[in-house]
């Protein structure tokens, strides 16, 4: 008796998995994860979105990448991956900045004061570098928050992300000395300039980070296109009001001193007055 061959039943694995993209607006990169139904060896390929006029939604696969094991692994590729660390270093490098700043506040020699108002007298001969010190430590403070709300917004890091804010590190530790030299020499556009730079670095860095941050879809997938947008905006706000301060100095560099002063006085209280309202 012959018997009729059947074909045997199988069904394809097909599974739902995420498939992390990314959407490239005016400002930057936005991550994004979306849910795809089908086989899950598609995890390791490279897919193109293309959202059509009516809405509807469509992936392509572009190419197939090959799999980890079959790629050998650099060195680069796995460094500066913490986040948390970076944070660290940051704090320790700020502590350090700030505690520096006071250290060049000297008390009045002992035997140049002999009364009261030879005192007063002393106090206000060191009153240029007491402003020097404040307007000093309400930028470390601005631009820790600044660096702490990047931070923040963080999954992960790379090694290009952690140079880049190395980099802004190492202009926080210049802070002490651009500091000393427009006390000693307030007087002087050089020494108001150097100062400025100094602001430059930190900001241009900031936002150099930021910036690639995004681009590598290195930000947290919760993260908004509006916040993304405000963290632009505040650096590029913050900049631009420090170099109008620094050109004041064509004027006087005492002028460019006090719009400083204000600027960094705003950007404490400002916000605090406004929630109160």
């Amino acid at each position: 008796m012959i018997r009729e061959a059947r074909p045997e039943r199988f069904e394809l694995p097909t599974l739902w998995f995420e498939a992390r993209c990314s959407i490239q607006l005016s400002y930057g990169r936005v991550p994004i994860i979306l849910p795809v139904f089908g086989d899950p060896s598609l995890r390791q390929s490279s897919f193109a979105l293309y959202i059509g006029r009516s809405g509807a939604v469509a992936f392509h696969r572009k190419s197939a990448v090959p799999s980890d094991r079959d790629m050998p692994t650099f060195y680069n590729q796995i460094a500066g991956h913490s986040v948390e660390r970076l944070a660290a270093l940051s704090d320790g490098i700020f502590a350090v900045a700030m505690t520096l700043l006071v250290l060049d506040l000297r008390v009045p020699i002992t035997d140049t004061v002999h009364s009261e108002r030879d005192l007063w007298r002393a106090l206000l001969g060191i009153a240029p570098q007491i402003v020097m010190y404040l307007m000093t430590f309400l930028t470390l403070g601005i631009f820790w928050v600044g660096q702490q709300t990047l931070l923040n917004h963080l999954s992960r890091s790379d090694r290009a992300l952690t140079w880049l804010h190395l980099a802004f590190l190492f202009g926080i530790t210049l802070m002490p000395f651009s500091t000393r030299l427009l006390a000693e020499f307030a007087a002087y556009r050089t020494a108001l300039v150097a100062y400025w730079l100094n602001i430059v670095l930190l900001g241009a860095t900031l936002y150099l980070s930021w910036g690639y941050a995004v681009r590598a879809a290195l930000v947290k997938p919760d993260v908004s296109p509006d916040v993304i947008a405000a963290i632009c905006r505040r650096i590029v706000a913050g900049q631009s009001l420090y170099a109008f301060g620094a050109l004041l100095c064509l004027f006087n560099t005492y002028w460019s001193i006090a719009f400083i002063v204000v600027v960094q006085l705003n950007y404490v209280i400002a916000p605090r007055l406004r929630n109160r309202t």
